[in-house]
């Protein structure tokens, strides 16, 4: 399906939901996120829909092993981590959050994901880098940070990377899975929607689903400009490109419904639990900007949640936890809980 035919689709429907009767639910809900995205830009600037990282719990992993890929962004690196039993058949990636470094994955670094799911028998791909990309292709270079190359992420994943992994490891490029966090949540989903040869599962935890909606977009500039200086309208244009739309789950939810993708989508309610350890000021001040950008992300899935309920019966299961906030340990939590699907679904 041509993605300008699919822009004009979703943007047409989307438009005749909004002005069709019986939609207050989602109006209500559209308050609620604009009244969070509200609160997170008046929070200090360092924060506006970050990702919160707590120190690392398992760190570097020594039986993943570096794969490097030429891209359109010079070499990349990803992390490999190999099933078990050594099929090659049964592959998931692993997307980072806004904050992604250019040494190891987030799920590296504070989680475990690296050593349970080869248990499971799945071969575990996380890319390294791509700050603030949203994993996507970006129509130039950031001229706010000299950016040299502009982002092609999109392109790299679905094809550079994904060849890659067949040619030199065997692994199977069909029937993959794919999950992140935070801003890896709405890549996962894009890239499920767009390529679903590649991937016919896809998760998200604590993603930005609605990320045209109102004051999304005032809240991302802030968040790309803090995570790494970079500007925004390189990424996906000004706010009338109809690349937002395209890269935005709330409009492109369709596609994922038509092509029948297993969804696992979650998140927490921005309340805090007894792991949220509060020892001094500063991890105080982290709290409560993990809490309010967890509730950012709680409306934009219960917006996504109500688009997908305007559709009909979709192969989709939404977690919403009594307790969570923006942080690593509901995200891995979400992994292990997400396994036994994700399981019976690769391959």
């Amino acid at each position: 399906m041509r993605s300008g035919v699919v822009r004009e689709n979703v943007a047409d429907e989307h438009g005749r939901m909004l002005e069709a009767d019986g939609r207050g639910r989602r109006r209500r809900w559209l308050r609620r996120s604009v009244a969070g995205v509200a609160f997170a830009l008046a929070l200090p600037f360092g924060i506006a829909v970050t990702d919160l990282a707590t120190p690392a719990v398992a760190s570097f992993d020594p039986a993943g092993h570096d794969f490097w890929v030429d891209s359109n962004m010079g070499p990349v690196k990803t992390r490999i981590f190999r099933a078990a039993d050594g099929n090659t058949d049964r592959v998931v990636y692993a997307l980072d959050g806004l904050r992604a470094g250019n040494d190891l994955s987030g799920w590296e670094i504070d989680t475990d994901i690296s050593r349970v799911l080869p248990r499971w028998n799945i071969n575990v791909v996380m890319p390294i880098g791509g700050m603030s990309s949203f994993y996507s292709d970006w129509i130039a270079p950031s001229n706010t940070n000299g950016q040299q190359r502009a982002y092609a992420w999109e392109t790299f994943l679905t094809e550079n990377l994904r060849w890659a992994l067949r040619d030199r490891l065997g692994f199977n490029p069909n029937g993959n899975g794919v999950f992140g966090l935070s801003m890896g949540g709405s890549a996962a989903l894009a890239l499920a929607a767009y390529h679903p040869d590649q991937f016919r599962y896809a998760g998200s935890y604590s993603g930005y689903l609605n990320i045209s909606g109102p004051g999304m977009r005032e809240g991302l500039r802030l968040a790309l400009l803090d995570a790494g200086g970079y500007n925004i309208d390189a990424m996906w244009g000004p706010p009338w490109d109809p690349r937002w739309l395209r890269n935005d789950p709330f409009m492109f939810a369709p596609l994922l419904r038509a092509n029948g993708t297993r969804l696992w989508i979650s998140s927490g309610n921005g309340q805090s639990g007894p792991r949220d350890v509060v020892n001094n000021p500063l991890d105080a001040y982290n709290l409560s900007n993990a809490m309010a950008l967890e509730t950012i992300a709680l409306a934009n899935t219960r917006a996504f949640q109500l688009r997908l309920d305007s559709l009909g019966p979709t192969n989709v299961h939404f977690d919403y936890t009594p307790i969570g906030v923006h942080n690593w340990h509901y995200w891995a939590d979400q992994v292990y809980k997400m396994l036994p699907d994700l399981s019976a679904n690769l391959g």
